[in-house]
């Protein structure tokens, strides 16, 4: 279903925004790193779980709908 995998891409979209936002709140260096270096988001998410824990699980979410969508 198109709808579904639209949703789960924008829930995606709005979870990789969420953590550009913690990481900007955190820190300068980790809102630059996040923005311009993709594996700086892991570390970061694995590093700051308490205010990365969030727009992580939006993404699973997003991911879970992508694939039910894809598959259906």
């Amino acid at each position: 279903m198109p709808v579904l995998m639209f949703l789960g891409v924008a829930l995606i979209f709005v979870g990789g925004i969420g953590t550009l936002i913690a990481a900007f709140r955190t820190s300068l260096v980790w809102g630059l790193a996040c923005f311009l270096f993709a594996p700086a988001s892991l570390a970061f998410l694995i590093l700051h779980w308490d205010v990365a824990r969030n727009p992580f699980l939006l993404q699973l979410a997003g991911t879970g709908l992508v694939f039910v969508g894809a598959f259906s």
